[in-house]
């Protein structure tokens, strides 16, 4: 009998690990095979029980718990109703609703939906607190979540809904009917925006709030304050896995500073930013795996993406096709049987630790320089995302960054002038507006333009 699996084999140090590597590379210096991400994290090439050493707590990432979310764009209540309720007996657990008007029939949209069952989310392209009442008046607990973030309005289109006066006092009156506010960090990630920043612009975004309801909110009601992160993730698996990590971290250390609840819900999707027009069916690929990182990151929720989303109308067939992909991962991958799968992985620990420890200091960088609403209003975060965006996509040009069927291994022959629905490409619209808005950009763009426009 031995004391443990491995208690017969002599534990290899890190001195005598860095020797061999030395002694393979012929002598050449150990740090050559070490590399550094966009967001300048140091990659080693192994990690041993040394890199656990001195880590923060593991987040509780409750990975067995994960539910399958379905998107539904509110433009007719009926219509909405009848594709939830298909979704839900397809498979979908939760149903988030855009809705893009406060003229939305409630009862007809809920109509035979158990809200017992299937947790609800609702995305409102408004800001209306009497809407917000008639909202919770009609579900029937409260593990439903409606989405308000009045900021990530201002960061996305420029504007305020009304004005900022205006439109702090109804955030307050619905933050205090719903003990619920949300962070749209996603906005950061499709513009460009590296995982540091990703992470920091959710802390200072989130801190914004917390200032704004410190002396608004009691001590209990703190305690049951919900945030909901609203995350893109893409297809750096291991880093993706890591931040969302990260992001709990960050998040219950400045909740703690606030006496809030140290709990966070994520609802994660796939990124646009990496999706291509040509060579669609691999945006499958990507998609799959990047819903994995969600998963074994501990994110509540995932809504995937259609893989046709960014040229193509909504449409049964490729939506179905995103929740099965979720269902498999669920049900035949078994990728709801294990909390915590992550902890202890030396590699994923030790890049967590990173991301949290610099996302925390470009965090600090943003408050003593005036918070994070000030440096929006200044254009200085829209210079850094674009700065990074900029990056990206020169390595993207010079296919140091690849996109199968894009910038690689393209096929010739494909021809998508004929499917294409909705425009893929950004669009410019001639408005004023109070700031910069921040600007979301997919990186094959300007080579997908060129090969439409040179089809036949």
């Amino acid at each position: 009998m031995t004391n443990g699996l491995f208690s017969e084999f002599d534990d290899v140090s890190t001195k005598q690990w860095k020797q061999k590597i030395q002694f393979e590379l012929n002598g050449a210096d150990y740090q050559t095979l070490v590399w550094h991400s966009n967001d300048d994290i140091s990659v080693k090439p192994f990690y041993n029980a040394d890199d656990l050493k001195d880590l923060p707590c593991s987040p509780n990432t409750n990975a067995t718990k994960w539910r399958i979310c379905n998107t539904v764009f509110v433009n007719d209540a009926e219509i909405a109703n009848t594709k939830a309720i298909e979704s839900i007996n397809q498979g979908a657990e939760c149903i988030k609703f855009i809705i893009p008007k406060h003229d939305i029939a409630i009862e007809t949209l809920l109509k035979n939906i158990d809200s017992e069952t299937t947790t609800l989310h609702f995305e409102l392209h408004f800001l209306n607190p009497e809407f917000t009442k008639q909202l919770l008046n009609t579900v029937s607990n409260n593990q439903h979540y409606i989405h308000t973030d009045i900021i990530g309005k201002l960061a996305k289109t420029g504007n305020w809904f009304n004005n900022m006066n205006s439109d702090i006092e109804n955030f307050k009156s619905v933050v205090n009917q719903t003990n619920t506010f949300s962070i749209n960090t996603g906005l950061y990630q499709n513009a460009g925006a590296n995982m540091v920043q990703q992470l920091a612009y959710a802390l200072a975004h989130a801190n914004e709030y917390l200032n704004i309801l410190h002396n608004e909110c009691s001590s209990e009601s703190k305690q049951h304050t919900k945030v909901l992160f609203n995350v893109s993730v893409a297809s750096n698996y291991f880093f993706e896995i890591a931040k969302l990590r990260a992001l709990r971290l960050l998040w219950r250390t400045l909740a703690y500073e606030y006496h809030v609840n140290p709990d966070c819900h994520i609802l994660a999707t796939p990124s646009k930013r990496n999706k291509t027009v040509y060579d669609y069916n691999t945006n499958i690929i990507r998609s799959t795996t990047e819903s994995m990182s969600a998963i074994l990151g501990g994110a509540n929720t995932i809504c995937n993406l259609p893989y046709d989303v960014v040229y193509y109308k909504t449409n049964d067939f490729s939506e179905r096709i995103a929740r099965n992909q979720l269902l498999i991962l669920k049900h035949e991958s078994y990728f709801d049987k294990v909390n915590n799968p992550a902890d202890g992985a030396y590699y994923i620990e030790s890049l967590t630790k990173q991301l949290a420890e610099k996302a925390l200091i470009l965090f600090k960088d943003i408050e003593t320089n005036g918070g994070f609403l000030k440096q929006l209003k200044a254009g200085t975060i829209q210079r850094k995302i674009k700065e990074s965006a900029q990056k990206e996509q020169e390595q993207f040009d010079k296919k140091e960054e690849v996109l199968v069927g894009a910038n690689s291994y393209q096929n010739p022959d494909d021809k998508m002038k004929p499917e294409i629905e909705l425009y893929p490409f950004v669009k410019t619209h001639f408005r004023k507006t109070l700031i910069e808005p921040i600007i979301e950009k997919r990186l094959s763009e300007t080579i997908e333009q060129q090969r439409l426009n040179n089809e036949n």
